[in-house]
């Protein structure tokens, strides 16, 4: 999430060439922050929300230490019982997902893992259902530093209906569900 999303396409492409007509000096601008969230959510709403600390990049090691030391635990206490059935995750192929340690944790907490068949972006639902109308609604919105980020971004998902997220796992269980009948073949939307 970026301290500061553009209201249009037009606005983020508002630097000016040196030679531009009406430009006496170039001026360049600071790139605007932004910091890194990892989401676990399902029909209900959020489970976890994970802002990355600056610098820090996912590894296969954070990310299977996130699983055991905070989702799990979340899990537990937001959707109780939950854990005692089981527990589906998607998630796509990136390393830090398919890495041998993270396969090893997610055997270890018995969670099972929905196959993501390469170039099916359309089967990320944070990506589609989440973050698109999460920026929609930043959008224009500058913030100062990433708590205002981080705030905003929690303030908007407490005013989500759980209809939204509902939405969004049907969506998501009707497009696995072409790409399983189709044997991982591109589907479109």
């Amino acid at each position: 999430m970026y301290h500061y999303e553009p209201e249009s396409k037009r606005q983020s492409m508002q630097w000016k060439h040196q030679l531009s007509p009406g430009n006496k000096k170039f001026k360049t601008q600071a790139s605007a922050g932004k910091v890194m969230l990892t989401i676990f959510w399902d029909d209900n709403g959020p489970i976890l929300l994970n802002f990355q600390k600056k610098g820090q990049t996912v590894t296969s090691a954070r990310y299977s230490n996130m699983l055991v030391n905070e989702l799990k635990p979340a899990i537990r206490s937001k959707r109780w019982g939950r854990l005692s059935k089981r527990v589906f995750l998607l998630h796509d192929n990136a390393r830090p997902h398919t890495a041998a340690h993270t396969v090893d944790t997610l055997r270890a907490l018995k969670f099972e893992v929905l196959k993501h068949p390469p170039y099916s972006l359309e089967l990320a639902p944070s990506d589609f259902q989440l973050f698109g109308p999460m920026k929609e609604h930043l959008r224009g919105q500058k913030f100062a530093n990433d708590n205002e980020v981080m705030e905003a971004v929690q303030s908007w998902l407490k005013a989500t209906p759980k209809s939204f997220f509902l939405e969004g796992i049907r969506k998501l269980v009707d497009r696995w569900t072409k790409c399983v009948v189709k044997q991982g073949d591109y589907v479109e939307k």
